[in-house]
């Protein structure tokens, strides 16, 4: 029996999803592009899923696109549409998502983690832009998602040159969130997923939307966002549990249920700015 392409784990609300095609570092072909978008669409509308892990065996990421494994019979804007579909899905997910990245993240699989929230890699991770090289441009989002992190001269020296650099370099350019040594990345990532799926899933939804849209949007755009972001995380238990929890000196039970009409729900006359600045 054949392994699947893309392995897949669920646990406390953390699905992982494992590239796992080792024996080509993971380089992605049409199989993995469609596991992936199809899986992505199932936590999209997917409840109980409150954060995803993007990961690869073998101890690589993934060495981008499989150009091995072109499909001359289609037309390359068709053979796109799988790999533009898992772009547009990860950044658009209502989840936070973590790239887990040791190894080669290259290419297409660097754009691949840069489409997370959060990008864990450990000293000896290496990536490239490498399109150039290979008589392309960059794709899966990354003439977009470049300049926005790196800043556009340091986007265009990574997508013009297609250099290799290594996992500090890549920090110090607002690529990779955290450097973490080998032996103990599993274990950051656990307790890094582990916390967002604790938090209040309406209102990280509701957070990682207006920032991700705030930088295309004026200040008066921004703030109307923010206004009806904030008016669904007060219609959530969330808010009220907060509260009771801050006055009871606990940690909050955050479950992002609908609050309306319900006895649970608190007039925001009962929380005081004084108070809420203090939690």
């Amino acid at each position: 029996m054949t392994a699947s392409v893309l392995l897949t784990e669920e646990r406390a609300g953390v699905r992982t999803l494992t590239l796992n095609r080792p024996h080509r570092k993971n380089a992605i072909n049409r199989e993995l592009w469609e596991a992936l978008r199809s899986e992505l669409a199932v936590v999209r509308e997917d409840s109980r899923t409150r954060v995803v892990v993007v990961t690869g065996t073998g101890g690589q990421f993934s060495s981008g696109a499989d150009l091995s494994a072109v499909e001359t019979d289609l037309h390359p804007l068709q053979r796109l549409r799988p790999l533009t579909d898992v772009a547009l899905l990860l950044h658009e997910l209502p989840v936070p998502t973590i790239a887990k990245v040791t190894g080669v993240a290259v290419g297409a699989g660097w754009n691949l983690a840069l489409g997370c929230d959060f990008v864990v890699a450990t000293p000896e991770s290496t990536f490239s832009q490498i399109f150039a090289r290979r008589g392309l441009s960059p794709d899966c989002g990354g003439s977009w998602l470049l300049p926005k992190l790196a800043g556009l001269q340091q986007a265009k020296r990574l997508a013009l040159l297609g250099d290799f650099i290594d996992a500090e370099e890549a920090k110090s350019l607002n690529l990779v969130t955290w450097v973490v040594p080998g032996p103990e990345i599993d274990a950051f990532v656990d307790q890094l997923g582990e916390r967002l799926a604790a938090g209040p899933p309406v209102a990280l939804a509701q957070t990682k939307a207006l920032l991700n849209e705030g930088a295309d949007r004026t200040l008066r755009e921004a703030l109307a966002n923010e206004g009806r972001a904030q008016s669904a995380n007060l219609a959530t238990t969330d808010a009220p549990e907060a509260y009771a929890a801050f006055l009871e000196k606990r940690e909050p039970r955050f479950t992002g249920r609908w609050a309306l009409g319900s006895d649970q729900r608190r007039s925001d006359s009962s929380m005081s700015s004084v108070e809420v600045a203090d939690a």
